[in-house]
């Protein structure tokens, strides 16, 4: 091998890892909140009702994500206008300096009502700091790609995220390991918040070896830069057209698959399945490293037959795979290997709540009204029901496999769920732990083909001297809208309507939407020239 061809293979894998490991420890800064939501809840948004507090954390996660098309609009322009290598500099740092106060914030017991308010301010700083990073890491890496192989490059700013979630689950776990559960409840929590300015160090100093995109480097050198990121990339139908194919086809798509994949699944096993949060925390962390080579597969794979078809194919058997009235649904099995006692419960004691005009509210910190603090019992551990119309004369009347109790009264509650078979808690020695690996990794699977090529299609979508505008503006909504979302969409639909699998609906129809855009709307963009 030549000293020049090994220079360009040592510049490429250092482009690879710098851009990569960054956007990993990004991604960690932001997921070790989603992580955590359940206890943050506890300490941010005391009150009586757990649910409601939990939907308040899971809400501040999300405005996280609703400012990450702002983030893009500021950072996007910046790229283009400075440089890809200069911004992302700045994202990261952002990321990292937010994520490490929220280690410090006291309580609310402390200092009150502050205490949400700063909690959302470093939210939002965060969502800012991810609105530009992802887009200048992912042109970063396809700018240096050689041809051909753009796909397979990128693929591994794709698994950053997954590689994220799981560095956040894995120091979790080991915080956890290292005190006792009274110590992480009490501040323990703060730990992996703290570590983040320890990821914050290396990567800075990853990052700062490396050079500018050597294709902003050349429009630099030949005064082809936009002077107007922002205007240029929206002004013309055909530029706008671009972007909305990419929000609603390619973005809005594989970001809730993704999300499902990780978060709702992560929920599903824990909260509704009972099972032990470190066993949940556990199987995906286990799912998500066995997963994360698929990432790099599919990316591969779109180098080889196209971006659209691997694309196409994620949000056709998600669809197949996850939708609730789907003969093929995975849900439903995972449903009985991580809790069967559960799972056999509610199919031969389905529950009903009768009842007429409840008011109840998610969000509410106290139900008073007898129907909904019926509900709210049941959604507290996990139990699906179904509301029906109300009984004459009875404010409600819950029934358990025929069973009727009118009106509500917790102790006589608990003992027609015991005696029903509903579990307080997964029982760990029924718990079929290969079988429930196995439905995730398939889970992972299907965002993987969906996800793996994204940063390919995004970056090859656009002209190159708006590139970082134009991919990062919808990236960032369809991502922070729709998928940041999804983790409160679904938890807000499960509770309201008693479902337990009836969050997914959510997901099922943003990729349908995606399909039917990819499919009329979304060029190939495999064999385009992304110097131009």
């Amino acid at each position: 091998m030549s000293s020049s061809a090994q220079s360009l293979g040592k510049r490429n894998r250092l482009v690879i890892t710098a851009s990569t490991l960054g956007t990993v420890f990004e991604w960690y800064d932001f997921f070790i909140y989603g992580t955590l939501a359940a206890l943050l809840a506890q300490h941010f948004f005391p009150g009586e009702s757990g649910t409601a507090a939990f939907l308040k954390s899971l809400a501040v996660f999300g405005a996280g994500f609703l400012v990450r098309p702002l983030g893009g609009i500021i950072f996007g322009h910046l790229g283009d206008l400075i440089g890809r290598k200069y911004t992302f500099l700045v994202t990261i740092t952002m990321m990292g300096v937010a994520t490490f106060a929220i280690a410090f914030i006291p309580d609310y017991a402390t200092i009150g009502i502050w205490a949400p308010i700063l909690l959302v301010a470093m939210r939002l700083l965060q969502g800012l700091a991810l609105g530009g990073e992802y887009g200048g890491a992912a042109i970063y890496v396809a700018e240096h790609a050689p041809p051909g192989k753009r796909g397979f490059f990128t693929s591994f700013i794709q698994m950053s995220a997954g590689a994220g979630f799981l560095l956040s689950i894995v120091v979790v776990l080991s915080t956890k390991g290292l005190m006792s559960a009274e110590e992480f409840t009490a501040w323990g929590w703060r730990v992996p918040f703290a570590f983040s300015l320890v990821i914050l160090l290396i990567s800075l100093y990853i990052r700062l070896k490396l050079s500018e995109s050597p294709v902003y480097a050349e429009m630099k050198a030949q005064g082809k830069t936009s002077k107007h990121p922002l205007k240029d990339a929206f002004a013309s139908w055909p530029q706008a057209r671009l972007v909305l194919i990419a929000l609603f086809g390619v973005a809005a798509g594989h970001t809730v698959i993704w999300y499902t994949a990780q978060f709702s699944v992560l929920y599903f096993l824990r909260d509704t399945m009972r099972l032990d949060a470190s066993h949940a925390e556990m199987i995906m962390a286990a799912s998500v490293a066995l997963g994360m080579p698929l990432m790099i597969l599919m990316g591969w794979v779109s180098d080889k037959v196209g971006r659209k078809p691997v694309l196409l194919s994620g949000y056709l058997l998600s669809v197949l795979l996850v939708a609730p009235i789907s003969p093929l649904a995975l849900f439903p099995h995972l449903a009985s290997a991580a809790n069967p006692a559960m799972s056999e419960a509610m199919k031969l004691a389905p529950v009903t709540v009768a009842s007429t005009d409840c008011p109840y509210s998610a969000f509410a910190e106290k139900q008073t009204a007898e129907c909904a603090r019926a509900m709210a019992f049941l959604a507290k551990r996990g139990i699906s029901y179904e509301r029906v119309e109300g009984v004459p004369g009875h404010e409600v009347v819950i029934s358990f496999g025929g069973v009727n109790i009118e009106g509500f009264d917790e102790q006589s509650l608990i003992v027609a769920i015991t005696a029903a078979g509903y579990p307080t808690d997964a029982d760990t020695q029924r718990t079929n732990y290969p079988m429930v690996i196995a439905i995730v990794l398939a889970l992972i699977f299907l965002s993987a083909v969906a996800y793996g090529p994204v940063a390919a299609i995004m970056t090859e979508l656009f002209p190159a001297k708006v590139r970082y505008t134009s991919m990062s503006v919808p990236y960032h909504f369809g991502t922070g809208w729709f998928g940041g979302l999804l983790p409160f969409v679904s938890q807000f639909i499960i509770v309201s309507t008693g479902d337990v699998y009836s969050g997914l609906w959510y997901m099922t129809g943003v990729v349908v939407i995606g399909f039917l855009v990819v499919l009329f709307f979304l060029p190939e963009t495999r064999d385009r020239d992304i110097r131009a």
